[in-house]
């Protein structure tokens, strides 16, 4: 399958506004020269550089994530074997739940690799790195480069919204939707949802026919708050949580709580199922590709087992994947969908020479086709090329992927961590009538509030 083919464009443009990067005060490091960049007086034409090359471009990845230091030597051994042989690829692994320690003993050292996993907090504007130009907010350069039309839209969107700036490469990426059985859908004799009422009466169709309506896992918790939470995106706008992380507006305004009430309508309404609380994930999955259940709301990640003809009972070709819909009256639209892209990795401007930068280019124009056919992973960089034979429904994800120009986050994803712990916590007791919308949303505002 060929979803299309851009070629770099080489660009030669002058050097970047000087930047002057200053290291944590234990590092002892001195001011990086922006200037024309190498010392190895490469004539590369990746467009302008910001640090100077090292003699390797280092990679320093989670140990959780094998993928992707897979799709990289894959490159370096073929689309990108130029950029490698002129400065070799050399991985580096950490454990995942050890980054954020790690990644600020590295800073302090002066001791950052090219390449690196770093905590969502480090990388924003406020956080140690974001904060003190550790990390590069990569458009302008990429944009010089001619790499950055290799970046999905829908991926800048969803970086931007996350982290502040352009700061992580987008090696992972999901949608979040909801996965539906199509052929109940048609013994129900009913079209795909366009709007929230036509969820709803949906949903009751198919309680009326014996189907589980919405398979969600309420004993995660967050697959229920995302429901509340895409309620509100749809009501009150694709910025509402950045409006209540600002300061100027509140989860107890009347858009807000109407999304909690929305979540607690559908539970005691019998749209989740029986039993719906304790379900786990891999039992909503369950029942959604065994044919029990109408629809789950999930992320694309779920294309594994949708295109797994063992986990599949229902096949492939009978599972649908659409956003959650409009709600009618509100600043919402459908087709912004949830996203994110995976753990943060951040590049090194003090070590963004012409070398590192070919590199760069190099990957943002060839890890979408090559992780596609290669490992059927989804990712936000542009797809070009040939890719071969995928499922259709991962075909359908990528073309999604590709239209999309803005992207919402998810609920909690602006909330700090005792506030995002307590909407899980709290969800239950929403769900099951215990506590209303109103207390729901007042105690989480409380939170937040006490935690600014």
């Amino acid at each position: 399958m060929n979803i299309r083919h851009r070629r770099r464009t080489v660009v030669t443009a002058s050097a970047l506004l000087a930047t002057s990067l200053t290291l944590a005060a234990c590092s002892g490091g001195e001011d990086t020269d922006s200037g024309s960049g190498s010392d190895t007086g490469s004539d590369s034409d990746a467009g302008s550089s910001i640090g100077t090359d090292p003699d390797t471009f280092e990679v320093l990845t989670a140990n959780e994530n094998p993928t992707l230091r897979d799709q990289l030597d894959a490159l370096a051994a073929n689309q990108c074997s130029a950029e490698n042989d002129a400065l070799p690829l050399e991985h580096r692994t950490i454990a995942q739940g050890d980054t954020v320690q790690q990644i600020t003993l590295l800073a302090s050292q002066g001791a950052l690799p090219s390449h690196f996993i770093a905590g969502t907090d480090q990388v924003r504007p406020t956080g140690d790195l974001g904060g003190s130009e550790l990390v590069l907010d990569y458009q302008e350069a990429f944009t010089e480069s001619g790499a950055w039309e290799n970046v999905l839209p829908a991926a800048a969107s969803t970086i931007e919204s996350v982290y502040g700036q352009m700061v992580s490469m987008p090696y992972q990426y999901n949608l979040e939707g909801f996965w539906y059985n199509k052929e109940i859908l048609a013994e129900l004799g009913l079209e795909e949802p366009q709007s929230y009422d036509e969820l709803v009466s949906a949903a009751e169709a198919a309680a009326e026919a014996g189907y589980i309506p919405i398979a969600q896992a309420g004993a995660d918790g967050w697959p229920l708050t995302r429901l509340m939470g895409l309620y509100i995106f749809r009501n009150a706008g694709p910025d509402a949580m950045a409006a209540v992380r600002d300061g100027e507006a509140s989860l107890t305004d009347p858009e807000y709580v109407a999304g909690a009430q929305a979540l607690q309508d559908l539970a005691l309404g019998g749209a989740l199922g029986e039993g719906y609380i304790s379900r786990t994930g891999d039992q909503a999955t369950a029942a959604l590709l065994s044919g029990q259940a109408l629809m789950k709301y999930d992320g694309t990640w779920l294309l594994s087992a949708v295109n797994d003809p063992e986990r599949n009972e229902v096949g492939e070709e009978n599972i649908g994947f659409m956003p959650f819909p409009a709600v009618s009256g509100g600043a919402g639209s459908a087709d912004q969908y949830p996203a994110n892209a995976g753990a943060a990795m951040a590049i090194n401007p003090e070590t963004y020479g012409p070398l590192t930068a070919d590199w760069f280019a190099c990957i943002a124009e060839n890890y979408g086709q090559q992780a596609l056919s290669d490992a059927g992973v989804l990712s936000g960089f542009a797809v070009n090329g040939d890719v071969g034979d995928i499922p259709a429904a991962t075909a359908d994800i990528q073309e999604r992927m590709s239209s999309i120009d803005e992207t919402v986050l998810w609920f909690e994803a602006l909330l700090d961590s005792e506030s995002n712990s307590l909407a899980s916590t709290n969800v239950s007791l929403l769900v099951n009538g215990d506590m209303s919308a109103e207390e729901y949303m007042t105690q989480l505002q409380d939170s937040i509030d006490s935690n600014r």
